[in-house]
């Protein structure tokens, strides 16, 4: 992939759902300035939805979010890449890759595609169907180091695909803090099927794996009816956060 953004080193796992880990991800020059400018946490808005999390995005401050990039270059520059096609269909491609195929082919982005399906619709009597393009956002988040938690959850029906980055310098963060991100199966069977996002309690989930939260790496996962996922409390020092930068691709 051509951009501030690397994916060539993808490992997957596939159970009990597809996720992946890269790293490194960024260069290291870039990494290093991207860490130096992350934004203060005063633009930050606090959200209780799945645990104790701060985010700053399109979503949430968004005037904040849109004055932060406009005003530094280096995450003007990712922010510009992870909003194109290129980075949607290299990510899908990647995932295709390594037999994960969700169906999306970069020709079916286009406008003109979309537009000849209409039609074709039209010719044969049935209403066209309107098919959203695919979009990328992402989040800065930030989670404190002290009691922070994400409540296990599967992610909304319009997510496909989420990558979590690690926002974190050599030696910053301590393994026995916590802050991996865990993957999750539920106790009782009967809420294997979870497509619409319910919560499931920590203590009512059972853990398979977990990505531990280190520098320069990047976390993927593909949005399922089980892909429950979180972060166990964590039990680091007062005023440390856990730093991520969240990027979601979804049906706009």
């Amino acid at each position: 992939m051509s951009g501030p953004i690397k994916i060539d080193d993808l490992a997957m796992t596939y159970a009990p759902y597809p996720f992946g880990v890269i790293a490194p991800v960024f260069d290291e020059k870039l990494y290093d300035e991207l860490l130096s400018t992350f934004p203060k946490m005063e633009l930050f808005k606090f959200h209780s939805q799945h645990g104790a999390k701060y985010s700053l995005s399109e979503r949430s401050n968004r005037e904040q979010y849109e004055k932060f990039i406009a005003s530094h270059a280096a995450w003007r520059e990712v922010h510009a890449f992870i909003k194109s096609d290129d980075f949607i269909f290299t990510v899908l491609d990647a995932l295709r890759d390594h037999d994960v195929d969700l169906g999306f082919k970069r020709s079916q982005q286009s406008r003109g595609k979309r537009i000849k399906k209409a039609a074709r619709s039209l010719m044969r009597g049935r209403l066209p169907s309107v098919e959203a393009p695919l979009y990328s956002r992402f989040e800065f988040s930030a989670l404190p180091a002290h009691g922070g938690v994400v409540t296990p959850h599967t992610d909304a029906p319009e997510k496909f695909v989420t990558i979590v980055f690690s926002m974190v310098r050599p030696g910053e963060w301590q393994d026995q803090w916590g802050g991996g991100t865990d993957i999750l199966l539920p106790k009782d069977e009967t809420k294997s099927f979870n497509y619409m996002n319910k919560q499931v309690p920590y203590d009512q989930t059972e853990m398979t794996a977990s990505v531990p939260y280190k520098p320069n790496q990047a976390m993927i996962f593909v949005k399922t009816h089980n892909s429950l996922h979180g972060v166990r409390q964590m039990v680091g020092p007062e005023g440390a956060m856990r730093r991520t930068l969240t990027v979601v691709i979804e049906r706009g």
